[in-house]
Protein backbone atom coordinates (compact mmCIF):
# COMPACT_ATOMS: atom_id res chain seq x y z
CA UNK A 1 0.00 0.00 0.00
CA UNK A 2 2.85 2.23 0.74
CA UNK A 3 3.29 5.36 2.67
CA UNK A 4 0.88 8.85 2.71
CA UNK A 5 3.06 11.84 2.31
CA UNK A 6 2.64 13.61 5.69
CA UNK A 7 1.18 17.12 3.92
CA UNK A 8 -1.71 14.77 3.55
CA UNK A 9 -2.40 14.03 6.89
CA UNK A 10 -5.37 15.18 8.74
CA UNK A 11 -4.47 15.73 13.00
CA UNK A 12 -6.53 13.39 14.84
CA UNK A 13 -9.35 15.24 15.69
CA UNK A 14 -10.34 16.33 12.37
CA UNK A 15 -10.01 12.91 10.85
CA UNK A 16 -12.83 11.33 9.07
CA UNK A 17 -14.59 8.56 11.57
CA UNK A 18 -16.53 5.54 9.38
CA UNK A 19 -19.45 5.62 10.65
CA UNK A 20 -23.22 5.89 9.61
CA UNK A 21 -25.17 9.00 10.40
CA UNK A 22 -28.92 8.22 10.19
CA UNK A 23 -30.45 11.54 9.93
CA UNK A 24 -33.01 13.25 7.51
CA UNK A 25 -31.69 14.57 4.15
CA UNK A 26 -30.49 17.86 3.57
CA UNK A 27 -33.85 20.34 1.97
CA UNK A 28 -34.55 19.37 -1.59
CA UNK A 29 -36.80 22.22 -2.92
CA UNK A 30 -38.57 22.32 -6.00
CA UNK A 31 -38.00 25.88 -7.79
CA UNK A 32 -40.64 24.89 -10.25
CA UNK A 33 -42.26 28.29 -11.68
CA UNK A 34 -45.70 28.91 -9.61
CA UNK A 35 -44.87 28.46 -5.81
CA UNK A 36 -42.57 32.05 -5.79
CA UNK A 37 -44.08 32.60 -1.88
CA UNK A 38 -43.44 28.97 -1.22
CA UNK A 39 -40.37 29.05 -2.11
CA UNK A 40 -39.33 32.11 -0.54
CA UNK A 41 -40.31 30.14 2.54
CA UNK A 42 -38.52 27.22 2.63
CA UNK A 43 -35.21 28.64 1.04
CA UNK A 44 -35.59 31.43 4.36
CA UNK A 45 -35.70 28.00 6.66
CA UNK A 46 -32.89 25.83 4.94
CA UNK A 47 -30.65 28.86 4.70
CA UNK A 48 -31.16 29.11 8.77
CA UNK A 49 -31.25 25.52 9.60
CA UNK A 50 -28.82 24.31 7.59
CA UNK A 51 -27.08 26.67 5.40
CA UNK A 52 -27.01 24.33 2.76
CA UNK A 53 -29.95 22.56 0.69
CA UNK A 54 -30.76 20.97 -2.79
CA UNK A 55 -32.90 22.36 -6.13
CA UNK A 56 -34.49 20.71 -8.57
CA UNK A 57 -36.47 21.50 -11.46
CA UNK A 58 -33.52 24.70 -12.03
CA UNK A 59 -34.04 25.24 -15.21
CA UNK A 60 -29.70 24.34 -16.25
CA UNK A 61 -30.10 21.62 -19.05
CA UNK A 62 -29.36 18.28 -18.78
CA UNK A 63 -27.69 18.05 -21.52
CA UNK A 64 -25.25 21.08 -20.57
CA UNK A 65 -24.01 19.96 -17.16
CA UNK A 66 -23.43 16.06 -19.16
CA UNK A 67 -21.32 17.66 -21.28
CA UNK A 68 -19.45 19.27 -18.88
CA UNK A 69 -18.95 15.94 -16.64
CA UNK A 70 -17.48 14.23 -20.16
CA UNK A 71 -14.85 17.13 -20.77
CA UNK A 72 -14.27 17.29 -16.67
CA UNK A 73 -13.42 13.37 -16.67
CA UNK A 74 -11.42 13.30 -20.08
CA UNK A 75 -9.18 16.48 -18.67
CA UNK A 76 -7.99 14.94 -15.55
CA UNK A 77 -7.81 11.51 -17.45
CA UNK A 78 -4.72 13.67 -19.90
CA UNK A 79 -0.98 13.51 -18.74
CA UNK A 80 0.52 15.62 -16.22
CA UNK A 81 2.65 17.56 -18.50
CA UNK A 82 -0.30 18.14 -20.20
CA UNK A 83 -2.08 19.32 -17.41
CA UNK A 84 0.46 21.61 -16.38
CA UNK A 85 0.49 23.12 -19.65
CA UNK A 86 -2.33 25.30 -18.25
CA UNK A 87 -1.10 25.02 -14.23
CA UNK A 88 -1.69 28.38 -12.24
CA UNK A 89 0.65 30.25 -10.61
CA UNK A 90 0.68 33.17 -8.02
CA UNK A 91 0.18 35.49 -10.35
CA UNK A 92 -2.47 33.82 -12.24
CA UNK A 93 -5.19 31.55 -9.96
CA UNK A 94 -6.70 30.34 -12.92
CA UNK A 95 -6.04 27.03 -14.28
CA UNK A 96 -4.87 23.42 -13.07
CA UNK A 97 -3.45 23.03 -9.71
CA UNK A 98 -2.85 19.32 -7.43
CA UNK A 99 -1.45 21.33 -4.32
CA UNK A 100 -4.13 22.83 -2.53
CA UNK A 101 -3.87 23.17 1.30
CA UNK A 102 -7.04 23.61 3.68
CA UNK A 103 -6.29 24.49 6.81
CA UNK A 104 -2.91 24.20 6.21
CA UNK A 105 -3.17 20.46 5.09
CA UNK A 106 -2.86 19.24 1.71
CA UNK A 107 -6.45 18.12 -0.08
CA UNK A 108 -6.29 14.94 -2.00
CA UNK A 109 -7.57 16.54 -5.11
CA UNK A 110 -6.79 18.21 -8.07
CA UNK A 111 -8.67 21.24 -9.43
CA UNK A 112 -9.19 23.34 -12.57
CA UNK A 113 -10.46 26.82 -12.41
CA UNK A 114 -11.87 29.53 -14.90
CA UNK A 115 -13.81 32.65 -14.24
CA UNK A 116 -17.05 33.38 -15.88
CA UNK A 117 -16.21 36.36 -17.51
CA UNK A 118 -12.46 35.09 -18.72
CA UNK A 119 -10.91 38.16 -17.46
CA UNK A 120 -11.05 39.79 -14.39
CA UNK A 121 -9.12 42.53 -12.16
CA UNK A 122 -8.06 41.74 -8.81
CA UNK A 123 -5.91 43.87 -6.50
CA UNK A 124 -2.06 43.22 -6.80
CA UNK A 125 -1.44 42.25 -2.85
CA UNK A 126 -3.30 42.07 0.30
CA UNK A 127 -1.69 45.19 0.93
CA UNK A 128 -4.08 47.80 1.83
CA UNK A 129 -1.81 50.59 0.81
CA UNK A 130 -1.40 48.82 -2.73
CA UNK A 131 -3.72 50.26 -5.20
CA UNK A 132 -2.87 48.32 -8.05
CA UNK A 133 -4.76 45.77 -9.77
CA UNK A 134 -3.61 42.80 -11.97
CA UNK A 135 -5.71 41.11 -14.32
CA UNK A 136 -6.40 36.54 -13.91
CA UNK A 137 -6.92 35.42 -17.32
CA UNK A 138 -8.66 31.59 -17.90
CA UNK A 139 -6.26 29.23 -19.30
CA UNK A 140 -7.67 26.78 -21.69
CA UNK A 141 -6.66 23.15 -22.27
CA UNK A 142 -4.27 22.83 -25.24
CA UNK A 143 -5.53 20.55 -28.09
CA UNK A 144 -4.57 17.11 -27.86
CA UNK A 145 -5.60 13.90 -28.69
CA UNK A 146 -8.47 13.48 -26.58
CA UNK A 147 -10.75 16.30 -26.97
CA UNK A 148 -10.92 19.62 -29.20
CA UNK A 149 -9.67 22.88 -27.70
CA UNK A 150 -13.01 24.77 -29.14
CA UNK A 151 -15.44 22.28 -27.73
CA UNK A 152 -14.15 22.60 -24.38
CA UNK A 153 -14.39 26.38 -24.50
CA UNK A 154 -17.47 26.27 -25.71
CA UNK A 155 -18.77 23.40 -23.24
CA UNK A 156 -17.56 25.59 -19.71
CA UNK A 157 -18.44 28.90 -20.71
CA UNK A 158 -22.17 27.42 -22.06
CA UNK A 159 -21.95 26.10 -18.57
CA UNK A 160 -20.83 28.83 -16.77
CA UNK A 161 -23.35 30.76 -18.11
CA UNK A 162 -26.48 28.22 -17.21
CA UNK A 163 -25.38 28.12 -13.46
CA UNK A 164 -25.12 31.77 -13.61
CA UNK A 165 -28.59 32.38 -14.43
CA UNK A 166 -29.45 30.01 -11.65
CA UNK A 167 -27.29 31.79 -9.10
CA UNK A 168 -28.56 35.23 -9.70
CA UNK A 169 -32.42 33.45 -9.40
CA UNK A 170 -31.08 31.89 -5.88
CA UNK A 171 -29.71 35.38 -4.41
CA UNK A 172 -33.39 37.15 -5.50
CA UNK A 173 -35.12 34.61 -3.61
CA UNK A 174 -32.43 34.69 -0.53
CA UNK A 175 -33.09 38.40 -0.72
CA UNK A 176 -36.41 38.32 -0.69
CA UNK A 177 -36.86 35.79 2.31
CA UNK A 178 -34.62 38.50 4.64
CA UNK A 179 -37.17 40.50 3.69
CA UNK A 180 -35.35 42.87 1.22
CA UNK A 181 -35.64 43.62 -2.66
CA UNK A 182 -35.02 40.59 -4.87
CA UNK A 183 -32.14 42.69 -6.98
CA UNK A 184 -30.93 43.94 -3.71
CA UNK A 185 -27.50 42.75 -4.44
CA UNK A 186 -27.29 42.45 -8.14
CA UNK A 187 -25.53 45.75 -8.93
CA UNK A 188 -22.23 43.74 -6.75
CA UNK A 189 -21.86 41.05 -9.08
CA UNK A 190 -20.97 43.25 -12.29
CA UNK A 191 -17.51 42.50 -13.08
CA UNK A 192 -17.50 39.73 -10.82
CA UNK A 193 -14.56 37.36 -9.68
CA UNK A 194 -17.09 34.45 -10.08
CA UNK A 195 -15.49 31.25 -11.11
CA UNK A 196 -16.56 27.41 -11.89
CA UNK A 197 -13.79 24.47 -10.55
CA UNK A 198 -13.91 21.24 -12.14
CA UNK A 199 -13.01 18.89 -9.11
CA UNK A 200 -11.28 15.65 -9.03
CA UNK A 201 -10.57 13.01 -6.28
CA UNK A 202 -8.57 9.83 -6.97
CA UNK A 203 -9.39 6.44 -4.70
CA UNK A 204 -7.10 7.09 -2.13
CA UNK A 205 -5.78 4.04 -0.17
CA UNK A 206 -5.81 5.99 3.58
CA UNK A 207 -9.39 7.46 3.75
CA UNK A 208 -8.78 7.41 7.52
CA UNK A 209 -6.01 10.07 7.40
CA UNK A 210 -6.87 11.97 3.73
CA UNK A 211 -9.46 14.03 2.82
CA UNK A 212 -10.76 15.10 -0.84
CA UNK A 213 -10.77 19.19 0.73
CA UNK A 214 -10.34 19.54 4.91
CA UNK A 215 -13.69 21.31 7.09
CA UNK A 216 -13.51 25.12 5.47
CA UNK A 217 -16.35 27.88 4.61
CA UNK A 218 -16.72 29.00 1.13
CA UNK A 219 -15.91 33.11 1.55
CA UNK A 220 -18.55 33.26 -1.88
CA UNK A 221 -22.17 34.95 -1.60
CA UNK A 222 -23.20 31.14 -2.64
CA UNK A 223 -21.66 28.22 -3.91
CA UNK A 224 -23.82 26.09 -6.59
CA UNK A 225 -22.64 22.51 -6.41
CA UNK A 226 -22.60 19.66 -9.27
CA UNK A 227 -22.08 16.00 -7.65
CA UNK A 228 -21.81 13.07 -9.49
CA UNK A 229 -23.50 9.52 -7.79
CA UNK A 230 -20.02 9.12 -5.68
CA UNK A 231 -20.74 11.49 -2.66
CA UNK A 232 -18.29 12.61 -0.42
CA UNK A 233 -19.90 15.78 0.59
CA UNK A 234 -20.14 16.13 4.49
CA UNK A 235 -21.88 19.07 5.99
CA UNK A 236 -21.33 20.19 10.00
CA UNK A 237 -24.87 20.25 11.43
CA UNK A 238 -25.81 23.22 13.04
CA UNK A 239 -27.49 21.72 16.01
CA UNK A 240 -24.94 19.24 17.27
CA UNK A 241 -21.78 19.37 15.08
CA UNK A 242 -22.25 16.06 13.37
CA UNK A 243 -20.68 15.48 9.87
CA UNK A 244 -23.82 15.07 8.05
CA UNK A 245 -23.23 12.73 4.52
CA UNK A 246 -25.20 14.98 1.63
CA UNK A 247 -26.72 12.07 -0.74
CA UNK A 248 -26.72 12.63 -4.25
CA UNK A 249 -29.93 13.34 -5.68
CA UNK A 250 -30.33 12.70 -9.09
CA UNK A 251 -30.27 16.14 -11.35
CA UNK A 252 -30.17 18.16 -8.58
CA UNK A 253 -27.65 21.11 -7.55
CA UNK A 254 -26.23 21.94 -3.50
CA UNK A 255 -26.54 24.86 -2.92
CA UNK A 256 -24.68 26.68 0.22
CA UNK A 257 -24.77 29.83 1.83
CA UNK A 258 -21.35 31.40 1.71
CA UNK A 259 -19.78 34.02 4.10
CA UNK A 260 -20.80 37.10 2.23
CA UNK A 261 -24.56 36.69 2.54
CA UNK A 262 -23.59 35.84 6.63
CA UNK A 263 -22.51 39.33 6.53
CA UNK A 264 -25.17 40.87 4.38
CA UNK A 265 -28.00 39.04 6.64
CA UNK A 266 -26.64 40.27 9.80
CA UNK A 267 -25.79 36.66 10.91
CA UNK A 268 -29.76 35.50 10.29
CA UNK A 269 -27.73 33.12 7.56
CA UNK A 270 -24.36 31.44 8.52
CA UNK A 271 -21.89 29.94 6.34
CA UNK A 272 -21.13 26.21 7.64
CA UNK A 273 -18.50 24.14 7.64
CA UNK A 274 -18.48 21.61 5.16
CA UNK A 275 -15.69 18.94 3.75
CA UNK A 276 -15.13 16.23 1.41
CA UNK A 277 -14.31 12.36 2.69
CA UNK A 278 -12.38 9.80 0.15
CA UNK A 279 -12.78 6.27 -0.28
CA UNK A 280 -10.35 3.52 -1.34
CA UNK A 281 -12.20 2.42 -4.57
CA UNK A 282 -14.00 5.15 -6.57
CA UNK A 283 -12.83 8.32 -7.92
CA UNK A 284 -15.33 11.16 -7.58
CA UNK A 285 -15.85 14.53 -9.64
CA UNK A 286 -17.58 17.69 -8.63
CA UNK A 287 -18.32 20.67 -10.26
CA UNK A 288 -18.87 23.87 -7.76
CA UNK A 289 -19.86 27.56 -9.12
CA UNK A 290 -18.35 30.27 -6.70
CA UNK A 291 -20.65 33.47 -7.19
CA UNK A 292 -18.08 36.16 -6.33
CA UNK A 293 -18.66 39.77 -6.59
CA UNK A 294 -16.89 42.43 -8.27
CA UNK A 295 -13.43 43.30 -6.41
CA UNK A 296 -14.24 46.76 -5.49
CA UNK A 297 -17.43 45.88 -3.58
CA UNK A 298 -17.66 46.37 0.05
CA UNK A 299 -18.91 43.79 1.97
CA UNK A 300 -21.42 44.87 5.19
CA UNK A 301 -24.87 44.33 6.52
CA UNK A 302 -27.73 45.35 4.71
CA UNK A 303 -29.04 48.77 6.11
CA UNK A 304 -32.56 47.55 6.33
CA UNK A 305 -31.55 44.41 8.19
CA UNK A 306 -29.39 47.02 11.00
CA UNK A 307 -30.99 49.29 14.14
CA UNK A 308 -30.48 50.08 17.33
CA UNK A 309 -32.03 46.30 18.55
CA UNK A 310 -29.82 44.35 16.32
CA UNK A 311 -26.58 46.49 15.17
CA UNK A 312 -24.53 45.85 12.67
CA UNK A 313 -22.18 42.57 13.97
CA UNK A 314 -19.27 43.33 11.12
CA UNK A 315 -16.94 45.75 9.84
CA UNK A 316 -17.14 46.48 6.01
CA UNK A 317 -14.06 44.96 4.17
CA UNK A 318 -13.30 45.35 0.55
CA UNK A 319 -13.97 41.94 -1.27
CA UNK A 320 -10.52 42.27 -3.49
CA UNK A 321 -8.54 42.58 -0.61
CA UNK A 322 -10.09 39.22 1.22
CA UNK A 323 -9.97 37.23 -2.15
CA UNK A 324 -5.59 38.47 -2.39
CA UNK A 325 -5.20 37.73 1.26
CA UNK A 326 -6.46 34.03 0.58
CA UNK A 327 -5.13 33.65 -2.65
CA UNK A 328 -1.39 34.02 -0.53
CA UNK A 329 -2.18 30.15 0.85
CA UNK A 330 -2.72 28.84 -2.72
CA UNK A 331 0.97 27.46 -3.05
CA UNK A 332 2.67 27.17 0.45
CA UNK A 333 2.08 26.02 3.82
CA UNK A 334 0.98 29.32 6.23
CA UNK A 335 2.44 29.37 9.90
CA UNK A 336 -0.90 31.72 10.55
CA UNK A 337 -4.58 30.84 10.51
CA UNK A 338 -6.05 32.47 6.53
CA UNK A 339 -8.22 35.17 6.48
CA UNK A 340 -11.44 34.60 7.88
CA UNK A 341 -15.02 36.72 8.19
CA UNK A 342 -14.87 36.19 12.22
CA UNK A 343 -11.72 38.60 11.80
CA UNK A 344 -14.37 41.72 10.74
CA UNK A 345 -16.69 40.74 13.64
CA UNK A 346 -17.63 44.12 15.79
CA UNK A 347 -16.80 44.01 19.38
CA UNK A 348 -20.39 43.70 21.10
CA UNK A 349 -20.69 42.75 24.88
CA UNK A 350 -24.64 41.90 24.02
CA UNK A 351 -23.32 39.11 21.03
CA UNK A 352 -20.57 37.82 23.14
CA UNK A 353 -18.33 38.04 19.52
CA UNK A 354 -14.90 38.05 19.61
CA UNK A 355 -13.43 41.05 18.05
CA UNK A 356 -10.12 40.34 15.69
CA UNK A 357 -10.40 43.01 13.00
CA UNK A 358 -8.00 42.94 10.33
CA UNK A 359 -6.38 46.00 9.23
CA UNK A 360 -8.34 45.64 5.74
CA UNK A 361 -11.24 47.01 6.99
CA UNK A 362 -9.56 50.16 8.03
CA UNK A 363 -8.24 50.91 4.60
CA UNK A 364 -10.57 50.81 2.28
Amino acid sequence: MGDIDPAFIQSTEHRPIAKVVEVREIPVIDLSEGRKELLISEIGKACEEWGFFQVINHGVPFEISREVEIVSKKFFETSLEEKKKVKRDEFNAMGYHDGEHTKNVRDWKEVFDYLVENTAQVPSSHEPNDLDLRTLTNQWPQNSPHFRLCFIRETLQEYAREVEKLAYKLLELISQSLGLAADKFHGCFKNQLSMVRLNYYPACPFPDLALGVGRHKDSSALTVLAQDDVGGLQVKRKSDGEWIPVKPTPNAFIINVGDIVQVWSNDKYESVEHRVVVNTEKERFSIPFFFFPAHHVMVKPAEELVNEQNPARYREYKYGKFFANRNRSDFKKRDVENIQIHHFRILDEAFGLASSISSISEHN
